[in-house]
């Protein structure tokens, strides 16, 4: 099972945790959000595991800020789907993933250092998709 990242490129905690992760030795794959939306079933699966949707999305960045009030109330699953697929950097960042098992989001290196504690150190580094 390997773990998978995902962000935005020019984010800086995104920035932080794959400097992280590359200095560790662990062996990821990054995905940018904008380049690869993520599919509703994904987005669905992400919400249920993190514990909704409100967990899921960034309500304080600019990108929250500047829906328009009618927006800023999905009332079902399609609306959070289609909500984040047409604003990809509403997500939080780094979304962090072992196989299909959401870790958590965000960077911090306590956190880090638990959920790649077994992961195995290669001089591959990691992939971009």
């Amino acid at each position: 099972m390997g773990y998978t990242l995902h962000g935005l490129d020019k984010c800086d905690t995104c920035a932080k945790a794959r400097r992280w992760l590359d200095r560790h030795g662990v062996d990821y794959r990054f995905i940018d959000y904008r380049a690869q939306r993520p599919e509703p079933d994904t987005l669905r699966d992400w919400a249920r595991q993190i514990g909704g949707w409100d967990k899921l999305v960034n309500k304080s960045g600019p990108t929250w800020r500047n829906l328009l009030p009618q927006r800023k109330n999905p009332a079902s699953d399609a609306e959070w789907t289609l909500l984040i697929r047409e604003h990809p950097p509403l997500l939080r960042r780094p979304l962090v993933l072992r196989g299909d098992a959401l870790l958590g989001v965000g960077f911090n290196e306590r956190l880090f250092g638990g959920w790649f504690a077994d992961a195995a150190l290669t001089s591959s580094g990691h992939s971009t998709k």
